[in-house]
């Protein structure tokens, strides 16, 4: 299993009239939190892309427990839980720094496409080799 949490610091721009920040806004934080994540395992989209490859997003869904406002600190926790399957399935669960208060949980689906033909292929074996370590110590330690 995979998992990273990252900080971001709510900014002006990404709060609405009534002060909260917009929901369209979501996506966006779900996308640092994925982007920090595949970094932290040494898999920035720089790599991918450099390996002829690009990750569209299928599928999203963000459900809202409580509102977040400027500058406040959201911690954005990603997860990837299954490594050998054609898509890749993120969950996210946002939570106001410093506190178990949640702001909102949700998923992103995402397939690898190769870049020239756009076409979907199973995931590559770089990214394979490389975070297949992060999954086979887990299930073993679990004896």
């Amino acid at each position: 299993m995979l998992k990273n949490v990252t900080t971001v610091r709510v900014r002006y721009a990404d709060t609405d009239a009534m002060g909260i920040v917009y929901n369209g806004r979501y996506l966006e934080y779900f996308e640092v939190g994925r982007t920090e994540l595949l970094r932290a395992y040494g898999l920035p989209y720089s790599t991918v892309e450099k390996e002829g490859y690009q990750l569209p997003l299928l599928e999203a869904f963000v459900k809202f427990k409580s509102a977040a406002f400027y500058d406040d600190l959201i911690e954005i926790e990603s997860t990837v839980k299954e490594l050998f399957v054609p898509k890749i399935h993120i969950d996210y669960v946002l939570k106001r720094k410093g506190t178990d208060e949640i702001l909102a949980t949700g998923y992103t689906d995402h397939v690898f496409v190769k870049k020239e033909t756009m076409k979907a292929v199973r995931p590559p074996k770089f990214y394979i080799d490389k975070l297949k370590p992060f999954f086979t110590t887990q299930s073993n330690s679990d004896d």
